[in-house]
């Protein structure tokens, strides 16, 4: 069994307050997990209105069904425009690893 993740550091764009993050954060999780079948949440900075944490997990029985998971997250969350991409984190493992 393979373990994968990626956690997402964005900043977001016109947003002023809390309400107007989860404006744009409540859309970007759902597309997320409708275009992935991962699990999917923000991970951080639940506080701070410009920026966000997004935490990507999925398991597969292969590497290569994980890391194409992964890449199709990063591709989503990078090509959208009213947020920014400022780093993508990711971790691969192996069920067996120590």
């Amino acid at each position: 069994m393979w373990i994968g993740w990626i956690e997402f550091d964005v900043l977001l764009g016109d947003v002023h307050s809390l309400k107007d993050k989860r404006a744009v954060i409540r859309p970007l999780l759902a597309d997320l997990r409708r275009t992935t079948e991962a699990s999917v949440a923000e991970v951080g900075d639940q506080d701070l209105h410009r920026r966000a944490e997004i935490g990507v997990g999925v398991v597969a029985s292969g590497a290569d069904r994980v890391t194409e998971v992964l890449d199709r997250a990063e591709r989503l969350v990078a090509g959208r425009p009213e947020i920014t991409l400022l780093s993508a984190r990711r971790r691969l493992r192996h069920s067996e690893d120590d």
